[in-house]
C-alpha cells in the first residue's frame, strides 16, 4: 500500500469516526437504551471514571479488532484501526481533556474554534435529560448562535 493510499484511510477513517460518533451520539446514546450509560456524563458524578466510558471501551475493541485484522494481511484495515484510534485520543484530549477539564491541566481557550467548541458542548450540557439537546459532534462545532435558537426551541417543544 502506497503512503497516499495509507494516509488518505487513515485521515477519511478519523474524518468519518466523527460524522459516525455525531450519529451514535445523537440516536443512540440520547435514546432510550443508550441513556443508561450516557446520563452518567450529563450529571454531577464522583471519581475518575462515569458509566459513559464504556462507549470508549465498545469503539476500543473495535480499533483494537481492525488492527488484528490488518496485521493479518489486510493493511487497509489496521489504518482503519489507526484513524480510530487517533480519533479517540483527540477525543479524550478536546472532550475530556479541555471541554470537561477531566485531566490535572486547564487550557483555557481565549476565542477561536476551539472556544466555540467548549461553548457548543456546554449548550449540550444545558440539558440533564436525553431530549432536547443540541450540538451532538465531539470534535466539530456548529455556529452556537444557531445552537442557542435551537436549545431554545427543543425547550419550548418539551414543555409544551
Amino acid at each position: 500500500m502506497s503512503w497516499y493510499a495509507a494516509t488518505l484511510i487513515v485521515i477519511s477513517s478519523l474524518v468519518g469516526m466523527e460524522i459516525f460518533a455525531w450519529f451514535i451520539h445523537k440516536y443512540i446514546m440520547h435514546s432510550r437504551w443508550g441513556w443508561g450509560w450516557h446520563k452518567s456524563h450529563h450529571v454531577e458524578t464522583k471519581g475518575v471514571f462515569e458509566k459513559n466510558d464504556l462507549y470508549a471501551v465498545c469503539f476500543s475493541i473495535i480499533a483494537a479488532s481492525l488492527f488484528i485484522i490488518g496485521s493479518m494481511g489486510y493493511p487497509a484495515f489496521w489504518m482503519v484501526g489507526l484513524g480510530l484510534t487517533l480519533y479517540g485520543i483527540l477525543y479524550g484530549l478536546v472532550h475530556d481533556g479541555l471541554v470537561h477539564q477531566r485531566w490535572p491541566f486547564f487550557i483555557h481557550t481565549k476565542g477561536g474554534y476551539l472556544k466555540r467548541l467548549v461553548q457548543a458542548h456546554r449548550l449540550h450540557h444545558a440539558t440533564h435529560e436525553r431530549d432536547g439537546a443540541v450540538s451532538f459532534g465531539f470534535l466539530y462545532a456548529g455556529n452556537v448562535r444557531k445552537l442557542k435558537a435551537e436549545l431554545k426551541s427543543n425547550q419550548r417543544n418539551i414543555i409544551s
